[in-house]
């Protein structure tokens, strides 16, 4: 941990008119967007300026980054976790998760030996969702949590269903009061909420939450959540995730340039130095286009998107595994059936893993020509309640029926998941030489693939946005994908190629 890490007071009062501004560039942002494609050298060359720009907080890692960062990079999660934390002195990170694991069943005994990690390279702070919005089932873990010094912030999923009216989230904000969090964020994971629903559901949601600060996390599917931003503001919501562009905007959070624009034209005062911005957003635009990921871009309205709900990442899927089976062209129907079988499975939150679960069975009904004909592990376990005790109450009782009619239902009633100790988990992957984070990695990622991470060796240097033009030519002329480089600067002109490229000029 950094000892001379400066953190600000814990949720400080302040003035009416100053927005808090919480990064999600790296976590959320690139999720979104990049599919965490960005690899530790790129997020540390930019670490120290981004902690310049004045963020309350910023979204610094989640569960999802394990898998990736292990068995495509093959680099050390830890490393970035210990790198990057020791880069940032003004500005708090968090931890996206907390206990959360995806669509695996982790041993719980590991999922706190990976907290008590995080712990321990000084991220105090989380962001945790229950899918469901099941208060009574996180509430024992933001006590742990707490006892362990992690202050939670707890999710209020936004969805639209039948099911999700005013009342139901008078009632989650009561709920997610109770557990008594740091504080709660509204989440619209998909895109989904309007000016006029912000209008109608944060007033009772922030009158039911009483003095727990409430922030406002939305994406940018449908191109509304710079709006809503906006109307969340004169309710008096003042703290808004935003990310920093090439990596806002699309299917990520509004950009931090954009709503504080936007905010002090109304009047506020956006606490961030847009000065500072402005070399992280050229970094990571350098980055976008040196390797080939998307620069974020506003979308227009899209009203599909309240019939099915699938989220834009899932959709790229869908499209490449119908693609693989020379079924591209069912890809709107496979979106239409994902609205039905949303609305059969009782109307769940599009959210992970409720929404993978969705859109497989969804794609599965297409392909094979008859609806439930064959069922996903997922959908028996969804139908057993093993993904939460409210997915079989709410289900269509006729389709819950036929999923668990079948014998492979059978195999999964009254199972439960191994809660191994952690004696046993360490005689299980690896013994007594094996560190605790290298232990943690082989239970989520797999052994195979963090014995190939270590034999890939530390992660790359990128350059940094100070360093001097003697660094950036070296850097460049190790690329072996690119034959000529040309730069130009205040009257100075240089041209780099291969010899044979340069004698034929």
């Amino acid at each position: 941990m950094n000892d001379s890490v400066v953190y600000p007071i814990r949720n400080p009062p302040a003035a009416m008119d100053d927005i808090h501004i919480i990064d999600t560039t790296l976590r959320d942002g690139q999720l979104s967007l990049w599919a965490l494609g960005m690899r530790t050298g790129a997020m540390l060359a930019i670490a120290e300026q981004m902690d310049q720009c004045g963020f309350q907080s910023m979204e610094f890692f989640g569960f999802a980054g394990y898998i990736k960062f292990v068995r495509e990079h093959k680099e050390n999660p830890w490393d970035w976790m210990r790198l990057g934390a020791e880069k940032f002195r003004r500005t708090r990170l968090r931890y996206h998760g907390g206990f959360a694991t995806g669509f695996e069943k982790i041993p719980r005994s590991v999922r706190r030996l990976m907290i008590e990690r995080v712990i321990a390279h000084g991220i105090t702070l989380t962001r945790s969702s229950d899918p469901w919005n099941d208060y009574e089932a996180v509430g024992t873990e933001v006590a742990y949590l707490r006892k362990l010094g992690m202050d939670v912030v707890i999710n209020i999923i936004y969805s639209v269903s039948p099911r999700h009216t005013d009342e139901y989230y008078v009632r989650k904000a009561r709920e997610a009061a109770a557990i008594k969090p740091y504080r709660i964020c509204f989440k619209d994971v998909a895109g989904l909420i309007t000016p006029e629903r912000t209008r109608a559901l944060i007033p009772p949601i922030m009158k039911n939450i009483g003095d727990v600060p409430l922030e406002f996390h939305a994406h940018c599917n449908n191109g509304l959540a710079p709006v809503n931003y906006l109307e969340a503001i004169k309710l008096g919501v003042r703290i808004l995730h935003t990310a920093v562009p090439p990596l806002a905007n699309g299917s990520s959070q509004p950009s931090v340039l954009n709503v504080a624009a936007n905010t002090r034209a109304l009047g506020f005062r956006p606490l961030v130095d847009l000065e500072a911005v402005k070399p992280v957003e050229n970094h990571f635009t350098f980055i976008a286009k040196w390797e080939g990921h998307p620069i974020g871009a506003p979308r227009e309205y899209d009203h599909a998107q309240y019939l099915h709900q699938v989220p834009g990442g899932m959709i790229s899927n869908l499209r490449h595994q119908l693609r693989l089976m020379g079924m591209e062209n069912k890809l709107q129907e496979t979106l239409e059936e994902a609205g039905r079988v949303r609305a059969e499975f009782g109307y769940p939150i599009m959210v992970t893993p409720l929404a993978q679960f969705v859109g497989s069975q969804a794609a599965i009904n297409i392909i094979v020509g008859e609806r439930y004909k064959e069922v996903t592990d997922q959908a028996i376990q969804y139908a057993l309640g093993h993904w939460g005790k409210e997915g079989p109450l709410v289900m269509d009782a006729s389709v819950k029926d036929k999923i668990l009619s079948r014998p492979r239902a059978k195999e999964w009633d009254g199972w439960t998941p191994p809660e191994l100790s952690l004696q046993e988990v360490r005689r299980k992957f690896g013994g007594p030489g094996v560190s605790d984070e290298e232990l943690v990695l082989r239970v989520i990622a797999g052994e195979s693939a963090v014995k190939a991470m270590l034999a890939a060796g530390a992660p790359r240097e990128y350059l940094r946005p100070c360093q001097p033009l003697v660094r950036l030519v070296s850097e460049l002329s190790k690329r072996s994908d690119r034959r000529q480089v040309f730069i130009q600067k205040n009257g100075l002109t240089l041209r780099l190629g291969k010899r044979d490229e340069m004698t034929r000029r």
